[in-house]
């Protein structure tokens, strides 16, 4: 049995946490329902832009860059 490389490592943790965000990203594709839930412009507004500003994040972690992690609200 032979050991897991770094990269194969990588490769499968990073596929599994991206296709579980994936996942995640279309179940709040299910709150779009306007039959089920109310919500505003705003609301997307700030959603999208949580959303955006933490790939912003996550993408300069990459590049050595580090950010701090913020908990998101409506509130």
């Amino acid at each position: 049995m032979s050991k897991e490389s770094r990269r194969e490592r990588f490769i499968r943790i990073a596929e599994a946490r991206t296709n579980k965000i994936l996942t995640m990203l279309r179940l709040l594709g299910n709150c779009s329902s306007k039959a089920n839930y109310e919500y505003t412009e705003k609301d997307i507004r700030q959603i999208f832009g949580a959303l955006e500003k933490e790939i912003r994040n996550t993408r300069n972690r990459f590049m050595g860059i580090d950010t701090k992690e913020e908990k998101f609200t409506l509130r």
